[in-house]
Parts: structure tokens; C-alpha cells; sequence
């Protein structure tokens, strides 16, 4: 009997680090990817706070996305974190995306790309939002950063409306190394439910407030109650930096804090799948995103 020759196709599993500026578009990208809200994002910039891991799973690979902060230039403690946070992501990466907008070359975003060049794996320039421009304003982009010799691909796409997704994934899937999945299949990210919960009501922030609210603020879930019988119970305080902050948040009687938990609530019941109770409070911590220890106790690493 002769022996089958036929062979199982190739497994490709890596990391995937989505980098670059803020508001180009990274949490909406893996988003898209995964076909899952995973990542928070709004208009506003430097929503993204922490290393997101997303796990996309098909026949032939496990692609691990890791979204990042945008690197910026620092100007307090949390965004030096936060920028450090996105440097070390890539150290860990198989394949490195950098995003731009489609809207325009930046000198920051070349001194950007030329960084990319110390880190020995695949690199791929991603130029999002093209359906926002005309094509001839894209060719040029991608001509001068050819001529950096950085990149292995330069892919542009629409994160928003999934244009070019499919030829991406392709691509990462084609450039990731052989092995077996560092995950059950069964599983979308290594971080809790309560995680994801308190970037949720985050969201619901930016979202709701202008100015300088957002980044004053943060949020800690205190409780998290599962019951199968009734509604899960969740307690959650956001955390400013001032009085003046507090009294925003929560508005006259109550009502600006109530449409953020309402808000809230709602998505957080549609990502966890159960029907929930959400409480929430707001406090003042004094400067806590300057301050080492309660950057800390807080949750940012």
C-alpha cells in the first residue's frame, strides 16, 4: 500500500503589533478584522490606553492583533507609559503594521517608520482611509515611502468600511512563521470580562465629554457579581483628577452621569451577551495620571 503523500496545509500563528500615530485608525482595524467590537474607539485621540489583544481564527492560522497606544511625544507620566507600552508591544511582534491616514505624509510619521527599521521581522506600511481621498493622492504616499526601503508591504485600505481587509490578512497570514496556536479556539483576548468593562464606560466618556475630561479620567470596576438567575451586578467608579471634573461627570441632578451608565450599559450587555445592573460613582484622585503609584494601582502597566 502506498503511503499518502497528501500533506495538512501549512499553520501560520504570530503576533501582529498595529502601531503609529493616534486616531489613524488601529482600533478600528483590529476591530474589523476580528469582525468584533474588541478595541474602544472614538473621534477623539489617545483613546486607546492599553495593549489590546485580539485572537482571529481560521482553517490554516491564528493571527494574535495587538492594538497600541499612538506614539506621541510625552508630555506627562501616563503618556510615557503609554508610549512605552506601544514599544515594547513591538519588541514582542512577529509582524509590525504601521497605520497612516491616507489624507497626507507627515514627517513625524517617517521618522516613525524609519524606528521600524532596528526590528528584524516583517514590516507593513498600512495606509488607511483611502476611500476619503482620490487615488492620485495615494500613489504619491506610497512612492515616497517605498523609497525608505522599510517596508515588505504597503497596503492602503479602509478600516472603516473593510476595503482592502481581505488581501491584508493575506498577506500577514503568508508572513507569519509555522507552528501550532497559543490559544483554544474558543478564545477572543487574554484579558477579563471586567477589563473590557471598564473600557467600555471609558468609551462612553469620550463619548460624552469634551475638553479635557477624557484624559483626566479613568475607570476601576470595584464588583463584578454573575447571576444566573437575575441581572449581573456591576459597581464602577470613575476617577478624575479634580473638583471641577467630578461635578462635570455627574451634571445637574445627575442626569449627564445617568446617560453615560445608560449608554454604558447597553453596549456592555451586548459584548458580554447577559442582561447587567451597572452602578456607577465618580471620585477625585489628585493628579493620578502624573503620579507613579496611582498610575499603577490603577491598572496601567
Amino acid at each position: 500500500m502506498e503511503a499518502d503523500s497528501r500533506q495538512s496545509p501549512a499553520f501560520h500563528v504570530g503576533y501582529v503589533a498595529i502601531v503609529g500615530r493616534p486616531n489613524v485608525g488601529k482600533s478600528t482595524l483590529m476591530n474589523s478584522l476580528l469582525q468584533q467590537k474588541l478595541a474602544i474607539v472614538s473621534p477623539k485621540p489617545q483613546t486607546t490606553r492599553h495593549r489590546i489583544l485580539g485572537i482571529l481564527n481560521g482553517e490554516d492560522h491564528q493571527v494574535v492583533f495587538l492594538d497600541t497606544p499612538g506614539l506621541i511625544q510625552p508630555a506627562y507620566l501616563l503618556q510615557e507609559m503609554m508610549v512605552k507600552t506601544a514599544r515594547s508591544t513591538m519588541k514582542e511582534a512577529d509582524i509590525i503594521l504601521m497605520m497612516i491616514e491616507a489624507t497626507g505624509e507627515k514627517p513625524e510619521e517617517e521618522d516613525i517608520a524609519r524606528t521600524l527599521s532596528s526590528f528584524r521581522v516583517p514590516r507593513f506600511l498600512i495606509i488607511n482611509k483611502v476611500d476619503l481621498v482620490d487615488k492620485e493622492q495615494v500613489l504619491p504616499l506610497i512612492d515616497d515611502f517605498q523609497r525608505l526601503n522599510i517596508f515588505r508591504e504597503i497596503v492602503p485600505i479602509s478600516a472603516l468600511k473593510a476595503d482592502g481587509l481581505d488581501l491584508l490578512l493575506s498577506l500577514i497570514v503568508q508572513a507569519l512563521p509555522e507552528g501550532e496556536p497559543f490559544y483554544p479556539p474558543d478564545i477572543i483576548s487574554d484579558e477579563p470580562e471586567r477589563f473590557f468593562v471598564s473600557e467600555i464606560i471609558r468609551e462612553q466618556v469620550f463619548l460624552h465629554y469634551g475638553e479635557e475630561i477624557p484624559y483626566a479620567t479613568t475607570v476601576q470596576v470595584e464588583a463584578f457579581t454573575e447571576s444566573p438567575q437575575r441581572k449581573d451586578y456591576i459597581r464602577a467608579r470613575i476617577i478624575v483628577e479634580h473638583d471641577s471634573q467630578k461635578g462635570i461627570i455627574i451634571g445637574r441632578g445627575g442626569q449627564a452621569l445617568k446617560r453615560v451608565g445608560m449608554a454604558a450599559r447597553e453596549n456592555i450587555e451586548q459584548f458580554i451577551g447577559r442582561p447587567v445592573f451597572l452602578e456607577l460613582h465618580v471620585s477625585v484622585r489628585k493628579k493620578w495620571s502624573k503620579d507613579a503609584a496611582s498610575i499603577k494601582h490603577l491598572g496601567y502597566r
